[in-house]
C-alpha cells in the first residue's frame, strides 16, 4: 500500500503534543543517495518552545543551532549529541513559536538491507532503529538535513491509513531532560505498546 505524504498542514497545527501523537502510526522515510529507507513512528516526544525548559528555545533562545526553530512547522531540525548521534526532529506550529517532535524510534519497513549497512548489522536486530541516534543512522540523516522541507523528495512522511487507538499509545515522562526540572516530569513521549522497536518500554 502507498500512502501520501502529509500536508504543511499537518504540521503546522499549534498543539504540538497532539502533533507527536498524531505522528505515531505514520510512515517515515528519506531517499539519500537514491536508497529509500523507512519505516512506522513507534515513539515520539513533543517540546514546546514558549514554556518547557527541556527545550532548545526555552527562553526565546536563538543561536545558530536553534534558529530553525523559529521558522513555520514541516521542517527538520537535526543536532549533534555526545560527537557522535544526530537526532532527528520536526519543526512544527506557526513561525517564532520554536515547538518540536523528536522522533525516537521507527519500526523498520523499507531499504532494511541499507539500513543494515548503515548501521553494520549483519542481522536485524530491534535496536537496528530503536532510539533517536541510530534511526538516523540507519535513516542516513545527519546535520547536512538540517532544515529539510518534509513536504519533499529526501526526508518526507505518509499517511498509510494506519490506526492508532488511544487504547494502544502508551504516555509517560521524557527521556534524558533531568536539567528540566518539573518539566522532566511532563508526560509528552507517545509510543506503541508492545512494539519491540520502541527504544524503551517504559
Amino acid at each position: 500500500m502507498t500512502g501520501e505524504k502529509l500536508p504543511l498542514s499537518f504540521y503546522t497545527r499549534p498543539n504540538v503534543v497532539q502533533v507527536a501523537q498524531d505522528l505515531l502510526g505514520k510512515y517515515l522515510f528519506t531517499n539519500i543517495g537514491g536508497m529509500v529507507t523507512g519505516g512506522i513512528i513507534v515513539e515520539t516526544e513533543a517540546y514546546s518552545g514558549e514554556n518547557d525548559r527541556a527545550c532548545h528555545a526555552h527562553l526565546n533562545r536563538r543561536t545558530q543551532r536553534t534558529e530553525i526553530m523559529y521558522h513555520q512547522g514541516g521542517v527538520a531540525y537535526v543536532y549533534l549529541v555526545y560527537g557522535i548521534y544526530h537526532l532527528f526532529n520536526i519543526i512544527t506550529n506557526e513561525a517564532g513559536k520554536a515547538d518540536a517532535v523528536l522522533i525516537r524510534a521507527i519500526e523498520p519497513t523499507h531499504g532494511l538491507e541499507e539500513m543494515q549497512l548503515r548501521r553494520n548489522m549483519p542481522v536485524v536486530k530491534p535496536n537496528l532503529t530503536a532510539g533517536p541516534g541510530v534511526m538516523s543512522i540507519a535513516l542516513g540523516i545527519n546535520k547536512k538535513h538540517y532544515g529539510t522541507n518534509l513536504t519533499g523528495d529526501t526526508i518526507w512522511i505518509e499517511d498509510r491509513g494506519r490506526q492508532v487507538s488511544p487504547e494502544s499509545m502508551a504516555i509517560g515522562p521524557r527521556i534524558g531532560i533531568d536539567y528540566a526540572g518539573d518539566d522532566a516530569l511532563l508526560p509528552w513521549r507517545f509510543w506503541l505498546k508492545g512494539n519491540k522497536w520502541v527504544s524503551r518500554k517504559k
